[in-house]
């Protein structure tokens, strides 16, 4: 009988257990999508997305089913739920790949990888995004391109191009930090060739004149007369006004600096401090 006991708790246990769990309630497609309309009226967005999901995973063939997608792309995005945003997006534009409504979804998409990596750090302390990895910005700016390309008349295209020229601009910064990195580090053919991929890949952005100088620059210090001609025949031919010129148009650089003395050199090897 004492053997019995335990067995016949685990028993009613499992019973209970069961009998409190009882499955959700399924309810109608046109009510999913009421109470998901409802709840984004009031701007309670994660509500709003459990009702559109509950919709899909219940009604995925049924009448507001592709509308329901669309407002769930909404949802995520405004809940700031970045990659479910993404996410939902890119179900859209595989599921309907002809719908009118395809441009909005690969709009999304691009704001989603676009703003995915802004944190409140960023918001609260002056952080220079040029010197962080920019392999969100690359997709974001892929994404945006294949909506400019695909639907030129998009409603979104004018934003996504914007937002284009906004992402060649920091990507140009993140090249011209990384030539700056190398130069402490007198590494001048890394530096150089930092600087002409700004020259090459991003024509127009604020980045390309000092990328120029630094090419000229490194050039010099490698003994390369000839690049370093060409690249200061570009600068001064386009922007005689940039600070490495003199008002004569001969170079006189300022992106390499002089090491700084400081009393800790004095008891090290070497006399000069990085």
């Amino acid at each position: 009988m004492r053997k019995l006991i335990p067995a016949l708790w685990l028993v009613a246990t499992l019973f209970m257990a069961g009998c409190s769990s009882t499955p959700e309630k399924v309810l109608s497609e046109r009510e999913y999508y009421d109470k998901a309309k409802s709840a984004m009226d009031a701007r309670n967005f994660l509500e709003a997305a459990r009702h559109l999901e509950a919709l899909e995973t219940h009604h995925p063939f049924g009448r507001y089913a592709q509308q329901g997608q669309l407002d769930l792309i909404y949802a995520k995005y405004q809940a700031l739920d970045m990659p479910g945003a993404a996410l939902a997006a890119d179900r859209f534009i595989r599921l309907h790949p002809d719908s009118p409504h395809v441009d909005y979804a690969y709009y999304v998409k691009g704001l989603a990888a676009y703003y995915e990596n802004i944190s409140l750090g960023q918001k609260v302390f002056p952080i220079d995004v040029s010197q962080r990895d920019p392999g969100r910005a690359r997709e974001a700016f892929s994404i945006f391109s294949e909506l400019v390309t695909r639907y030129p008349q998009s409603v979104y295209a004018p934003d996504a191009r914007q937002r284009m020229q906004f992402i060649k601009n920091r990507l140009a910064g993140y090249e011209l930090a990384a030539a700056r990195y190398y130069i402490k580090r007198e590494a001048w053919l890394a530096a150089a060739e930092r600087g002409k991929y700004v020259v090459e890949h991003f024509p127009g952005t604020p980045a390309v004149p000092d990328a120029l100088a630094i090419m000229v620059e490194c050039y010099r210090k490698l003994g390369l007369r000839e690049q370093a001609t060409d690249a200061l025949a570009v600068l001064a031919g386009n922007y005689p006004n940039h600070r490495s010129l003199n008002p004569d148009l001969t170079f006189r650089g300022g992106e390499i600096k002089p090491p700084r003395r400081s009393l800790g050199s004095l008891f090290t090897t070497s006399p000069w401090s990085e």
